[in-house]
């Protein structure tokens, strides 16, 4: 009998400190975020930082650092001749089927500039910031390599169809002109980061393959200004987005939010995520834990700081954009540490 209550109490502590240590690894993860928002918030607060200011700071955010953010991730791959099609296949797939509920629950909202608010936040997650620094904590080297892989796909994707739902909705009715869209979408300085980042990896890794000195290991101080760049994107963007938050206008927000919060932070992870847990232990795909640290990374984030950017430059509602951030943001400490402990009790991650 002694025995047995032993082994209940060193199984109670075992169970107890890894659940501490999922909730300190999720908090660790987050808590940053949101500290830096309150930050901006604060400092807006006591007028440390005007509204010119910010306005600056977002064009500053959204046309310079975060595409150095995306050409520097994207240019540091190494080798992307390990790319598996069955998950970026499912990935791409996941993407579609938020993108048309998105679409749905959008007309639900009768203001036209907020419809494509609602509809970018279902489909596009914080992958960039968040995703791919969480995906190196729970997956280490092999967890932020799939993540890399992933964003190739995942970041143009997720611009260019946030550029079609932001350019659709706005006189009143959905309406599709191609050549205007085409066009935010060639001068769209993310995807201008994301494919300018592709051809500087794809061309270390011809010259690599041919035996070919790689010029760019020589000539560091481009690569530098980049990295001093790309590591100013995540805490600027943040700090500008909370300086931005205004409590008073959420009142008016009561549905968006509900709509926005609920499809991000609890339908998103739920079909992404659990899609790829029931389809690996069916037997029917052979996700490892470096790509569920991906995938949750993917769909299980809040949506993207650059979401209330874009939706601003882009004539959107970017208050309600940014809303939108700051609480599924602020949910997804919650929804994230359910959807790691769940998974890794499963002993997929």
């Amino acid at each position: 009998m002694k025995t047995y209550f032993l082994l209940k109490l060193f199984f109670s502590i075992h169970i107890l400190n890894g659940m501490l240590d999922i909730f300190l690894f999720t908090l660790n993860t987050i808590m940053p975020v949101i500290l830096l928002m309150v930050l901006g918030f604060f400092l807006k607060k006591i007028n440390f930082l005007t509204a010119e200011f910010l306005k600056i700071g977002n064009k500053t955010v959204f046309f310079v650092l975060l595409p150095l953010l995306l050409f520097k991730n994207i240019a540091d791959i190494n080798d992307i001749s390990q790319i598996r099609m069955d998950v970026i296949a499912y990935v791409l797939v996941i993407i579609l089927v938020l993108l048309v509920i998105g679409f749905f629950m959008a007309l639900t909202v009768n203001e036209p500039k907020q419809k494509g608010v609602i509809h970018q936040c279902i489909f596009r997650s914080n992958f960039a910031l968040i995703g791919v620094p969480l995906a190196e904590l729970m997956g280490g080297s092999n967890g932020v390599l799939m993540a890399a892989v992933i964003s190739l796909f995942s970041i143009p994707i997720f611009n260019v169809l946030a550029v079609i739902v932001l350019s659709v909705y706005r006189d009143g009715k959905i309406q599709l002109n191609v050549k205007k869209i085409l066009l935010d979408i060639i001068k769209n300085p993310l995807i201008i980061g994301v494919l300018s980042g592709l051809l500087v990896a794809l061309v270390k890794m011809v010259l690599t393959k041919n035996g070919m000195p790689n010029p760019l290991a020589k000539i560091m101080f481009p690569y530098t200004i980049v990295s001093y760049l790309a590591r100013a994107a995540t805490p600027v963007s943040l700090i500008v987005l909370g300086g931005q938050f205004d409590f008073k206008r959420m009142a008016g927000y009561r549905k968006q939010l509900v709509l926005g919060v609920g499809g991000r932070n609890f339908m998103a992870p739920l079909i992404g995520v659990g899609g790829a847990v029931i389809l690996t232990l069916s037997g029917h795909a052979d996700f490892g834990p470096d790509v569920f640290a991906a995938i949750i990374a993917l769909f299980g984030t809040p949506v993207a700081v650059a979401s209330a950017i874009m939706a601003e430059a882009m004539d959107n509602d970017g208050q309600l954009a940014g809303q939108l951030v700051v609480w599924t943001t602020i949910l997804s400490l919650i929804t994230l540490f359910i959807i790691i402990f769940i998974v890794r009790a499963l002993g997929l991650l």
